[in-house]
């Protein structure tokens, strides 16, 4: 059976996950990607990937996609974990009449503002929004009620980049100047804010069933910006929490394979923020797998492949975890820096991995592209766990200079 992967830059979901998954399912994969170079080099030392076949290809067009697979071999599967790329997964998929996602609730997902209006539409929950085309002048806010504080990003963004919290209208117009210099193609969404604590809802489904994997306490960096800097595993959220969230889920259509999806709870009220219809990044899904002991990467494809979810994942119940993600301050070269490790201390698995190279030099990004490294740690008691990462990042040293 051949799965056709799509994707962009090389990630650790696919490396360490899909790929090592896909080997295990005696799958033949045609990697599709417009950046051929960048994946041949991930693999290079890859034992699962080297038979992968790696195939130039405008995966952002949806018609190139199609016309790749069309004129290669018949696909049984087609696949993508990345964001920008689901629609383009989903309609091809339909195309060939496989297994996947439903294009429109692909298409809601990643567009912010069609995802408010369809929420709205649907009368699940209604959040002050507006888009600024791409071009459009900012002045033209001034016309607008809009609630402060406020929130503008990228209506199709990613990673919290660009995503800024504002408290006027002089401040707003700014801060969509400066987002329009930088991505002139972009087009905008001003929301208002919405106060409460962070959490994502993690999900598995078919076509028939959907399972609830748990979710994150996230823990992000101060105003005005939004970037993750802790996430806690949170085996269960309160029943009407959940509730509340799977209900706008399904008013999005939203619920095959896997899906991320990050709310605020504010006096007992689940609001999205964002959908993500895909596997959690970051290295949260390889914790998830390890910690809840499934294979939940080859779940995720088995769904791809149009075989039914078991009735019962038999996951661990017992487990505790916490994520963290050093991060680069200020712009400069990386001087000094811890090498990756695996720990048990106390019963604590630690897992640290680098995400920069000492010698690199980077600047400040104000989104995970600042993350110097990734710490994992699983247990099963949650005072231990955070005791137990705390004294492994207050012995490590990163330096930067300029």
């Amino acid at each position: 059976m051949r799965l056709y992967l799509l994707a962009l830059n090389p990630t650790d979901s696919v490396t360490e996950g899909f790929l090592p998954a896909a080997a295990r399912l005696g799958l033949d994969v045609t990697l599709l990607t417009d950046q051929p170079g960048l994946h041949q080099r991930a693999y290079r030392d890859l034992d699962c990937a080297r038979s992968v076949e790696i195939l130039e290809c405008d995966v952002r067009d949806f018609r190139a996609v199609i016309t790749r697979i069309a004129t290669h071999h018949r696909a049984d599967a087609v696949f993508t974990n990345s964001d920008h790329l689901q629609t383009q997964a989903a309609l091809a998929a339909d195309y060939f009449g496989l297994p996947g996602k439903d294009w429109r609730a692909a298409l809601r997902a990643k567009d912010k503002a069609h995802m408010r209006r369809h929420l709205a539409a649907e009368g699940v929950d209604t959040v002050w929004s507006t888009e600024l085309p791409a071009g459009r002048s900012p002045a033209s806010l001034a016309e607008l009620p809009v609630p402060y504080p406020c929130v503008v990003k990228p209506r199709e963004g990613v990673a919290s980049e660009d995503v800024v919290l504002v408290d006027d209208l002089e401040d707003l117009q700014l801060q969509c100047k400066q987002i329009q210099a930088r991505r002139p193609e972009a087009a905008l969404v001003v929301e208002e804010y919405l106060p409460g604590e962070l959490y994502t809802l993690e999900t598995l489904g078919d076509h028939d069933r959907r399972h609830v994997l748990g979710g994150f306490h996230t823990e992000i960096s101060a105003p005005p910006i939004f970037i993750e800097e802790r996430l806690t595993f949170v085996p269960a959220h309160p029943e009407p929490i959940t509730v509340q969230v799977l209900a706008q889920l399904d008013a999005l259509g939203v619920g095959f394979g896997a899906c991320h999806t990050e709310f605020v709870v504010h006096e007992g009220r689940a609001r999205i923020i964002e959908v993500n219809y895909r596997a959690i990044g970051d290295q949260c899904d390889l914790l998830l797998a390890q910690l809840l002991d499934i294979p939940l990467f080859d779940h995720i494809l088995r769904t791809h492949l149009g075989e039914p979810l078991p009735e019962r994942l038999d996951a661990r119940t017992d487990g505790r975890a916490r994520l963290d993600y050093p991060c680069a301050e200020r712009a400069g070269t990386l001087t000094e820096a811890p090498g990756a490790c695996d720990l048990t201390v106390d019963g604590v698995q630690l897992t640290y991995r680098p995400l920069r190279t000492v010698g690199e030099r980077h600047e400040v990004h104000r989104t995970n592209r600042d993350y110097l490294g990734v710490l994992r740690a699983t247990g099963t008691d949650q005072p231990t766990v955070d005791r137990v990462v705390a004294d492994f990042l207050a012995a490590q040293r990163w330096e930067i200079t300029s």
